[in-house]
């Protein structure tokens, strides 16, 4: 049970996860990347996000972000740290942090209390996170947590995200869909993201796309006309994904508290609405349900 208001955590994720995953689009971590020789877009990600796991192989990329198609990992791991190991992608990473939120935010919001304040409210929620049956959320864990506020907050925002991110996936996972079911079913929600994007950037063709539509129509979880659309069935176990994964991401919202948790909401928002002013995000990516 929760003493939380209903969908506090999962509207507090929704108003700090887009500070933390700006970093992907951002054109300073490919230029970041770049300068130690990781230039493919596809090997960068991987790179990026699974630099805190160590040189680990294809096996352990492709089950940690699940949606991949194997063959695409394989492309680039490990082979990318032999062009920059672990570290020096991470050190890559922080500094493309830095200049990232210093231009999306500005010099006045990096530096300011709110920032200061954002930081300590997203640790003290990381300090209820526990590593148990989440590789992702437990390798970043380990790493140091950076002096200055701005990157405090960056780092306890990533904590939360694979935090969640982990638990996410064991809730597909026990809802039965697989790494491509996931992803039509999400778009299907028109929640998620183009096919055409999900293809090109994970690595799927349109034939395993429209096998794993196929799927979920025999399961009665997709509609059998040409629009994809979830039938009541499929917007029913979407729906429990997205509670049992709210179930199991509570500890460190339960921990921060619910007026600790409505602040944080609050400053994230802020900072978004900040960056949307600066053309970062849509004005209206702030922390809705």
């Amino acid at each position: 049970m929760t003493t939380l208001p209903a969908r506090a955590g999962r509207r507090c994720h929704n108003a700090v996860n887009p500070l933390h995953s700006c970093i992907f689009f951002s054109p300073d971590l490919g230029a970041e990347l770049g300068k130690i020789g990781i230039e493919d877009p596809s090997a960068a990600y991987f790179a990026t996000r699974a630099a805190a796991l160590g040189a680990v192989g294809a096996g352990t990329v492709t089950a940690t972000f699940y949606n991949f198609n194997p063959a695409l990992v394989a492309r680039h791991v490990p082979a990318v740290w032999e062009t920059a190991p672990p570290e020096r992608v991470l050190g890559a990473r922080l500094r493309a942090a830095d200049s990232t939120l210093r231009r999306l935010l500005g010099e006045e919001a990096v530096s300011s209390d709110e920032m200061a304040e954002a930081a300590r409210l997203a640790l003290r929620a990381t300090e209820a996170c526990t590593p148990h049956a989440r590789p992702l959320y437990a390798a970043h864990a380990e790493l140091p947590v950076p002096e200055e506020p701005h990157l405090a907050f960056w780092h306890a925002a990533t904590l939360l995200r694979e935090h969640r991110g982990d638990a996410h996936l064991a809730a597909l996972l026990a809802a039965g869909l697989d790494p491509l079911e996931s992803l039509v079913s999400h778009t299907a929600t028109g929640k998620g993201m183009a096919p055409r994007w999900i293809l090109a950037s994970r690595g799927w063709r349109r034939s395993d796309w429209d096998a794993a539509s196929d799927r979920l129509r025999e399961r009665g979880l997709l509609d059998g006309g040409d629009d994809l659309a979830l039938t009541e069935a499929g917007t029913a176990l979407r729906a429990e994904v997205e509670e049992t994964t709210d179930r199991m991401d509570t500890a460190p919202y339960e921990h921060l508290g619910a007026d600790g948790v409505e602040r944080l909401t609050e400053l994230g928002r802020g900072f978004l609405f900040t960056a949307a002013a600066a053309g970062a995000f849509p004005a209206s990516a702030t922390g809705r349900d």
